[in-house]
């Protein structure tokens, strides 16, 4: 028999994620009893190294079962994700025990799972140096600072390596509970509780709902100046070559200054800034696809269209089918 352990952090631990994991894996051992079945975890519990867990300003609180002192064995470990704008080294410093305990039972066999900013603690156990780790796509460049021996993977809902299971931010956790639901009980199951939970079993990339903000907290004048350039002139085909000797910097330079700071390469981060504003007619507009792509700078439709569905992960049309409230399909 197995032992489930969903971990209530101290902190601001996100409620949802806590209930919603729990009643997805007793839903799926209830169902098994009805059918017959042995239980696939013997005992699914909450715990934490606090006897009590407000959130929400006190507005809620989670009551942990056992304190992890207690648990001597468990297969697998469930972390949580934490409330949006709350502090990750803060969260991390006040749960110092966890990771001990965490990166302990790791060594022992269990399997760890986390949901969205869960990773913070994962990462600070230094268990996925190396290895990919999915974050929702809006902390990823705060993750990267923080952790830069991580390969952080935000345009991916799910990643699994070596026993570790790491999810996109928001709702998505929800794909990685039915991935696991998948692992221990079966398609049949996960299938079931998708349709129970009304999830889309199936999704495996953040891409489509990334919105880009340009990383501007870096500190790098020289940087900031391009990309106040770049984003002035988004329309206009502007080489970095053109870019770097505007700024008096070489190309080489520019273009390792430019990706240490935000991730993108000078090319990328235009083509992000003209694919947002595409995005932001496609969801809006009745222009035609091929308006759209004139009025971002682009003159090949082809191109165009590769851009746009490397960086969405859809192509325009299916992005507007998706996104515009009345489906308009004019191409």
């Amino acid at each position: 028999m197995k032992h489930l352990t969903i971990l209530v952090p101290d902190g601001q631990p996100n409620p949802i994620t806590i209930i919603s994991t729990y009643m997805a894996f007793m839903q799926a051992e209830k169902h098994r009893a009805m059918k017959g079945g042995n239980p696939v975890f013997e005992k699914i519990t909450l715990a934490g190294i606090s006897s009590k867990v407000d959130v929400y300003n006190n507005l809620f609180s989670v009551t942990p079962i056992e304190d992890i002192s207690r648990i001597k064995k468990t297969d697998l470990i469930i972390i949580p994700a934490f409330l949006p704008q709350t502090d990750p080294e803060k969260n991390i410093k006040q749960n110092t025990k966890i990771l001990q305990w965490v990166e302990s039972h790791y060594k022992k066999g269990a399997e760890i799972a986390t949901l969205c900013t869960g990773a913070y603690i994962l990462a600070s156990t230094g268990l996925v140096d190396g290895k990919k780790c999915s974050i929702h796509w809006n902390d990823a460049q705060a993750f990267r600072r923080m952790f830069p021996q991580v390969q952080v993977v935000a345009d991916q809902v799910i990643t699994h390596e070596h026993g570790l299971y790491t999810s996109g931010g928001a709702f998505s956790f929800m794909n990685l509970v039915l991935y696991l639901l998948e692992k221990h009980y079966g398609r049949e199951m996960a299938i079931l509780c998708s349709k129970l939970f009304q999830v889309d079993i199936d999704r495996s990339s953040q891409s489509p709902y990334i919105v880009f903000n340009g990383q501007k907290s870096h500190g790098d004048e020289v940087v900031l100046k391009a990309q106040e350039l770049l984003e002035k002139n988004s329309t206009d085909k502007f080489s970095t070559d053109k870019l770097a000797k505007k700024l008096a910097i070489s190309r080489r330079n520019l273009d390792r200054r430019f990706f240490k700071a935000t991730g993108n390469t000078p090319i990328e981060y235009m083509q992000r800034i003209k694919m947002e504003s595409a995005k932001k007619q496609l969801e809006i507009s009745r222009k035609t696809v091929q308006e759209i792509m004139y009025e971002t700078g682009y003159s090949d439709l082809k191109a165009f269209r590769n851009v746009f569905r490397k960086i969405t992960g859809l192509s325009p049309l299916e992005y507007r089918s998706k996104y515009n409230k009345e489906a308009i399909t004019v191409s």
